[in-house]
């Protein structure tokens, strides 16, 4: 168990995708959430209060969150003398990253010297089988993009919340750090082994009632070199009745490799379905999550009527439209 309230570490990370995590667990969890702890040079900002980690303790804090996820998942040095000190000063620290706490010898020195705890989230915690592709039943919602960092976990989330409130039986299946902070539980399917991770989806998501909703969170991208691998197996394990399809208005390049073009909606979609077909034969698009943060409200709604009108599905903005046009399609 991670114990709240939170204290956020952005770090001095430069990009602000790199702080995902920090920005996901502020706007879900804001409740659990006292302050943000930032170093020289960061450009994030969850809009959080600005903290030190002895004014956090004295407001009551008990864990130090890791709220960054830099590329490679390494704990960069210049960053201990601050995870220490919230050790000392007797905050727990949680991190998701791919590098351990506990395989560091000064923090793991310290948690001991303090009886505080390591918690490393995206370790899994049980052996998953290879996935077996058997029809199951329950239903299940996938969330894709074009790209990472689009906002699958952020569609995941409000379509859950949604169809919750609508009286529908949903789960909100945490795959990522980020995700698993929210929830409380999930797998980091990009730290399970490449050959098991369709069977971890499918024991994150297993056999249900037939009117039960898996929302799953879906990672990476099928055209994202890094990544595709764990976007395959998310497809495979999930065997989703629909598809979400995400996508950030304007981004021509993919993320961190902006030499790579973004792909078409088209080209994704067809790709995607094609994909999950292994596994469900009758997979569907329900819509379309577009991000549109850079573009004014005229410009969001003329975009959003655009994509709708080419693909023929709702099209929404979870923070500008909400996502109830895709809830009301599924209960049509």
């Amino acid at each position: 168990m991670i114990d709240a309230p939170y204290l956020l570490f952005l770090g001095d990370v430069e990009n602000p995708l790199d702080a995902k995590t920090a920005t996901g667990i502020a706007h879900w969890r804001k409740d659990a959430c006292l302050g943000q702890l930032r170093l020289p040079g960061c450009r994030a900002d969850t809009g959080l209060p600005d903290l030190s980690v002895e004014a956090a303790t004295r407001q009551g804090a008990r864990t130090l969150v890791v709220g960054v996820a830099p590329a490679g998942g390494q704990l960069p040095q210049r960053w201990l003398d601050v995870l220490e000190a919230a050790l000392a000063a007797g905050l727990d620290l949680a991190s998701g990253l791919h590098a351990r706490l506990v395989d560091v010898p000064r923090l793991a020195g310290a948690a001991r010297a303090g009886g505080r705890q390591l918690l490393d989230v995206r370790q899994p915690r049980q052996p998953f089988p290879v996935g077996s592709g058997d029809p199951r039943p329950g239903r299940r919602i996938l969330t894709v993009g074009t790209d990472t960092c689009v906002g699958k976990m952020f569609a995941s989330l409000a379509l859950t919340r949604e169809m919750q409130a609508r009286g529908l039986n949903a789960s909100f299946r945490a795959t990522g750090q980020t995700g698993i902070f929210i929830a409380g539980e999930g797998v980091c399917v990009d730290a399970v082994v490449a050959d098991f991770i369709s069977g971890a989806i499918e024991w994150l998501a297993p056999a249900n009632d037939p009117d039960h909703w898996d929302v799953i969170e879906g990672q990476g991208s099928l055209f994202h070199p890094s990544y595709a691998g764990v976007s395959l197996g998310l497809l495979h394990g999930s065997q989703p009745d629909w598809l979400v399809l995400c996508h950030q208005a304007g981004r021509t390049g993919l993320d961190g490799m902006e030499h790579w073009p973004v792909p078409s909606l088209e080209e994704c979609l067809a790709l995607n379905l094609q994909t999950a077909r292994l596994t469900n034969p009758d997979v569907q698009l329900l819509g379309v999550n577009l991000n549109t943060a850079g573009l004014t409200q005229a410009q969001a709604e003329r975009e959003m009527a655009e994509v709708s009108s080419r693909l023929g599905v709702p099209c929404v903005d979870p923070v500008r439209t909400g996502v109830a046009a895709l809830v009301a399609r599924l209960m049509d």
